[in-house]
């Protein structure tokens, strides 16, 4: 048997966490010890109670309650700390706002075997229906085929990841396995050895660029970043966040792009970086303003967003 750890955070999110919760109930986990970790980071509604009475018929079942909001990356590495703490071997990542096929995890797990220098495993993500960018694009029989994630391309002249394939209908272009740039946090299997030698998620970044900087740490570790199409599942996109363009993504998008960027990008991009950063102080939205403050003042995890 393989232990796998499932970490899923959860925020005020008691819905889509008890849909994905449902949708793990539903997984083929022939062969595999499955282990789903909630963390609550310190819900006001009634997330903590609601979560805490649902049984999974299929997996172990833990659930904690941080007394502090820790953020994604915070909020994950509690359930990263308790999964290595028991014995997990992989350990998948996962949003609350997904639902998953039910072969993904032993697909997620085949591709680790199958590659000793796979670190980090991501898998093919549509959009859910409904929740496509462009809902008035597509044609009936082609919801739950847009393409949401088929590996990652980062940007490195601008410092911006690209989801490959995003708002694409999947007619068999994104089947092949292959590296890419970065893992998605919405789902990531990672090995506890990319643990063990690279360290868990950074807190300064509490939300966005997470990813993409642990995926950074970890092929300087010498890890591969895979796409594995073989395993597949639906994102209510931007749902925990409250959508997309809003002040939340302002503020972390704006201030963690600034430090992802300043930590690994070229003296080129740098400078770019520190002019864009001037005309955000000047004319930029509120948000973005302050997103650049904090990171010149050093504010990173929760920082002062309100």
């Amino acid at each position: 048997m393989t232990n796998v750890f499932i970490t899923i955070v959860n925020f005020n999110g008691v819905k889509d966490t008890i849909d994905c919760l449902n949708s793990i109930d539903r997984l083929d986990i022939s062969d595999i010890n499955l282990t789903v970790v909630v963390v609550d980071n310190a819900s006001t509604d009634e997330s903590f109670t609601e979560i805490s009475n649902f049984k999974l018929q299929n997996s172990n079942f833990k659930l904690i309650k941080n007394e502090d909001n820790l953020g994604f990356s915070g909020g994950h590495n509690v359930g990263i700390k308790y999964a290595l703490e028991n014995g997990a071997e992989y350990i998948i990542v996962l949003n609350n706002d997904v639902i998953l096929d039910k072969s993904l995890i032993k697909e997620l797990v085949k591709s680790a075997k199958n590659d000793n220098n796979a670190g980090l495993i991501s898998p093919k993500i549509y959009f859910a229906k409904g929740f496509e960018f462009h809902k008035d694009r597509y044609k009936e029989n082609e919801l739950g085929k847009i393409i949401w994630y088929a590996g990652g391309n980062m940007d490195w002249n601008n410092v911006i990841g690209e989801h490959e394939g995003v708002d694409e209908v999947d007619k068999g272009q994104f089947s092949k396995r292959k590296e890419t740039d970065f893992a998605s946090g919405c789902c990531m299997l990672i090995k506890k050895e990319v643990v063990e030698k690279t360290g868990d998620f950074d807190e300064r970044y509490f939300l966005y660029y997470e990813d993409n900087d642990l995926s950074q740490r970890a092929r300087e570790k010498g890890f591969g970043i895979v796409f594995e199409p073989g395993a597949i599942m639906w994102h209510k996109n931007a749902g925990s966040v409250g959508g997309s363009g809003s002040s939340l993504q302002d503020y972390y998008i704006t201030r963690n792009r600034m430090l992802y960027g300043m930590t690994y990008a070229s003296l080129r991009t740098k400078l770019a970086l520190f002019r864009e950063s001037i005309k955000f102080l000047l004319i930029g939205r509120r948000w973005q303003r302050k997103g650049v403050f904090d990171y010149y003042l050093g504010r990173f995890g929760k920082g002062s967003f309100k």
